[in-house]
């Protein structure tokens, strides 16, 4: 039996021709219809932001990530809860800065792995770059900046739900 686990699609920002195929998009991956409820957003003019919530298989952040990174003048976001078996993930993407993931605890805390830690001190040792600037990016500091104002134009939004039938 597969593990099931919850999460959360917040498109932040898509022009109004591009919200069917996200339905579709998020439609194919989660394997039951999406019909989110597409609201004007008004950090963007001309775009629409939507947020849904799911239950499907681990993994399905990943997938829902992938089918929708690269998409022209999309901005979106993509949360995953923790399970027994699985850690928590986080995806945010934005055209500029293309995609982020990140590990997340318990908790909501993201998880940086040592290597990348590791990385990013030798990097400030060797004078390739700060080392604020590198954990600035592990943490997705770009994405949250950039993602802010939308995030906050939101605000009392409604959420639908959508449950995978297994």
């Amino acid at each position: 039996m597969p593990v099931m686990t919850r999460g959360v699609v917040y498109v932040h920002s898509a022009p109004s021709a591009m919200c069917p195929h996200v339905e579709w998009a998020v439609g194919g991956v989660l394997s039951v219809p999406a019909q989110l409820s597409w609201t004007p957003q008004p950090a963007a003019a001309g775009t629409y932001r939507a947020e849904l919530s799911w239950q499907a298989t681990i993994g399905a952040a990943a997938r829902l990530a992938s089918v929708l990174r690269g998409w022209t003048h999309l901005r979106f976001e993509i949360t995953e809860e923790p399970t027994a078996a699985s850690e928590g993930a986080r995806y945010s993407y934005t055209e500029r800065l293309g995609i982020f993931h990140a590990v997340a605890g318990l908790h909501g805390d993201l998880l940086i792995p040592e290597d990348r830690l590791r990385a990013a001190l030798l990097n400030a040792a060797h004078g390739q770059g700060s080392l604020e600037h590198d954990l600035d990016r592990l943490l997705g500091k770009p994405w949250d900046d950039e993602l802010e104002t939308f995030r906050h134009a939101g605000d009392g939004a409604p959420v639908r739900w959508l449950h995978q039938v297994v």
